[in-house]
Formats: C-alpha cells, structure tokens, sequence
C-alpha cells in the first residue's frame, strides 16, 4: 500500500496520519496575491498603530509598561505583515540570511530585553533604550532588502560625520 500524501499530512502504512504540513501550507503562495496585499496592509497598519498608541501612552502615569507592550507588538506585527507577502518560511529563512543575521538578533534580543527591563527589572530608562534598539535594529534589518540602501546610510553618516 503506498504512502499517500495531503497538504496536511502523511498517511503511513499503518493508516495513522503524521501531521507534517506541506510547504505550501506554510507558504504565502496558497493566498490570492489581492489576499497577500491585503493582510500585508492590515498587519503593517496595526503594527503603526500600535506603536503610534503606544508611545502617545508613554506620557500617562506608569504608562511605560503600556508604552514598551504597544510598540513591541508593532514591530512584531509590522515584521508580521511581511509573512504575507513572503511566506513564513522564506521569512525565515530570509531573516536569518547572513546580510541580516546580525540585525535579526538584535532586533529579536531587544523585543524580548524590553519586556524584561519593564516588567521584571522595572527600569524605565533601559525599556526606553531597549525601544530605540528595537527601532535601530528594524531599521536597518528593513535597508537590507532595499538595494544599495545600506551603503547608502553609511556614506551618509560617514559624510556627515567626517
């Protein structure tokens, strides 16, 4: 009896499933491009929001707590939205591609650094750094999948700054 196989699984021999989904499961492709674009716009707008009302909240008495949940998780979900235009996988992969290795790590280490600094350590001043990390970190992890523009920044900064 040969193995059959599905998007959601395999069906060994012995008729159990084994739930290994295919990479199409996995992949933005299965998704309508209008479909693609149109989660991609949501998340990316939920992400500016976010972090837009997380900051206007910074201001209100013990608002940091506030303000480091709203703008990390608007750069999860603006980092999110890329997931529908990608894929997950390819997200991934594409994160941890060398040219952003450094920058992922970062960026990664600093939304986890903030959430400590303002729920564990209660230190205001490091949520607040961790959040210009956070940023930092996003930034220069978006410049790598524009051509050149890397490059670009640094003779920029170079410039002005020489």
């Amino acid at each position: 009896m040969p193995v059959r196989v599905s998007k959601w699984g395999r069906q060994r021999r012995d008729g159990t499933l084994l739930l290994v989904p295919d990479s199409k499961v996995l992949d933005a492709s299965t998704l309508s491009f209008g479909t693609r674009v149109r989660w991609f716009a949501i998340c990316f707008v939920a992400g500016i929001v976010c972090s837009v009302l997380g900051t206007a909240l910074l201001w209100l008495p013990k608002g940091i707590k506030l303000f480091a949940v709203f703008y990390t998780l608007g750069n999860i979900a603006a980092l999110a939205s890329t997931c529908f235009l990608m894929g997950p996988v390819k997200q991934l992969k594409a994160m941890f591609e060398p040219k952003r290795l450094i920058a992922t790590i970062v960026m990664l280490l600093c939304l986890l650094l903030t959430l400590c600094a303002v729920f564990w350590w209660n230190k205001k001043g490091l949520a607040v750094l961790f959040c210009i990390l956070q940023f930092l970190a996003m930034t220069w992890y978006s410049l790598s999948y524009i051509p050149f523009a890397r490059d670009a920044v640094i003779k920029c900064f170079t410039t002005c700054l020489g």
